[in-house]
């Protein structure tokens, strides 16, 4: 499919506002970055801990920030498509952990959970504490309450729990659960209940691991780039592969400045969206090398701006074409992926625009400028001697003129006298 057949757009002629527009973009980012004092990194890099809360009736992702905002310094992400909130916390000791996950849970089950009147959470504890809750009220009703029978009727509610998203809504479907009679039903239902909002995971990162994350994401991203210069650097000239990695280069440094203008964390997920990114950019330039080199073989008499203006009129179709669609699947992750997916998004959505034009406006006049400077050195002053000027046309012409024109030797001439015979 061609979109655009025989274009002709003067793209390199329109490259200075591109190239004034980078430069605007990755001063406000250094200047934001600066300011703010790096990049907002997330507990992947920073350390901390991700509680994950799930809800029997999840409320508005806002009335859960509320109730939390007086507790601790907390963020809380929505996780779409699911009855779960991540509530983040910075990075602290452990014994300061637990307080503030436990003052987290009572602030959401005062707020959005039900009252226990006195019975045991169902939702809350894990297979011992409820086995030492049941022990005596399944003896008391004839039932056996031997270590490995109580072991295994606890661990089926556990599965039964995990299987369902970490939280029973409702005793009766304990019904369906291996080794659930009536009678241990009856019992469930008289010491138990199960609450709306139960916490089903909690992640920790410690500052040390997160400081080692960060590290190898930033060597991934370089490794990267270094790869990339190699191969095409081989598989092209060494200029083609500098100019591809100080484009990819470009749009990484772009895309972080733009994440510290709209105060966007730097987590995990945001830096394979980057190496996404490196990758994508990458493939788009040295699309773009190839029909420049190919075109190079074939118009050598060809001036190179007007070579690489074809070029990229010819490959105009694929990048429309390419980028256009994956820009497409990249909002429609922005705009309904959810807060979860909301940096990994953005970060595709900026890259892929700026990874786009910077194969163009970019790369391409990075060619030029080299190009130009070395016919400029070819062109040079010698020395301090200004070089010979050739005689104009009408010279030469009137030099023609003035000198006199011998008649023909025949061989047979006499020496004049007093003239050297030559042997």
């Amino acid at each position: 499919m061609e979109l655009f057949k025989h274009s002709d757009f003067d793209f390199l002629g329109k490259k200075w506002p591109f190239i004034i527009l980078s430069l605007i973009l990755t001063a406000a980012g250094f200047v934001s970055l600066a300011v703010k004092g790096g990049p907002r990194y997330g507990i992947d890099f920073r350390g901390g801990a991700l509680i994950t809360v799930t809800f029997a009736n999840r409320p508005p992702v806002d009335k859960v920030r509320a109730v939390l905002s007086g507790a601790l310094p907390v963020q809380v992400q929505e996780v779409s498509g699911k009855q779960d909130d991540i509530v983040g916390i910075d990075a602290m000791e452990d014994t300061a952990l637990q307080a503030a996950r436990q003052k987290i849970v009572d602030r959401l089950t005062a707020s959005f959970g039900q009252p226990s009147n006195g019975k045991y959470n169902i939702n809350a504890g894990g297979a011992q504490a409820l086995a030492d809750r049941l022990r005596d009220p399944l003896a008391a009703a004839g039932i056996p309450t031997a270590d490995q029978q109580l072991a295994t009727l606890t661990a089926n509610i556990m599965d039964y729990r995990k299987q369902h998203s970490g939280l029973i809504r409702n005793l009766d479907d304990l019904r369906s659960a291996p080794g659930i009679t009536p009678q241990i039903l009856n019992v469930l239902k008289q010491q138990t209940y199960p609450d709306t909002v139960a916490v089903v995971g909690t992640d920790v990162v410690g500052p040390t691991i997160g400081a080692e994350l960060q590290r190898k994401a930033v060597l991934a991203v370089l490794y990267a780039l270094g790869g990339m210069l190699v191969y095409i650097a081989f598989r092209f000239e060494w200029i083609y592969g500098l100019a591809a990695v100080i484009a990819v280069f470009h749009d990484t440094l772009i895309t972080i400045g733009l994440f510290s203008l709209f105060n966007k964390e730097i987590t995990l997920t945001v830096v394979a969206a980057l190496l996404t990114l490196v990758g994508y950019s990458m493939n788009d330039t040295i699309v773009t090398f190839d029909r420049i080199r190919e075109n190079l073989k074939i118009m050598r008499r060809e001036e190179l701006e007007p070579l690489i203006n074809k070029s990229v009129n010819q490959t105009l179709s694929r990048t429309v074409l390419t980028s256009g669609l994956t820009l497409l699947t990249a909002l429609a992750l922005f705009l309904f992926g959810g807060q979860v997916l909301n940096g990994f998004a953005f970060a595709l959505v900026c890259g892929i625009i700026v990874g786009t034009y910077s194969s163009v406006f970019i790369a391409s006049p990075i060619l030029i400028f080299w190009n130009n400077f070395l016919e400029g050195r070819k062109r040079g002053p010698r020395g301090p001697a200004s070089p010979r000027k050739e005689p104009s046309v009408p010279a030469m012409v009137a030099a023609k003129v003035k000198t006199p024109v011998s008649a023909p030797s025949t061989g047979k001439e006499r020496p004049r006298r007093g003239a050297a015979k030559v042997k």
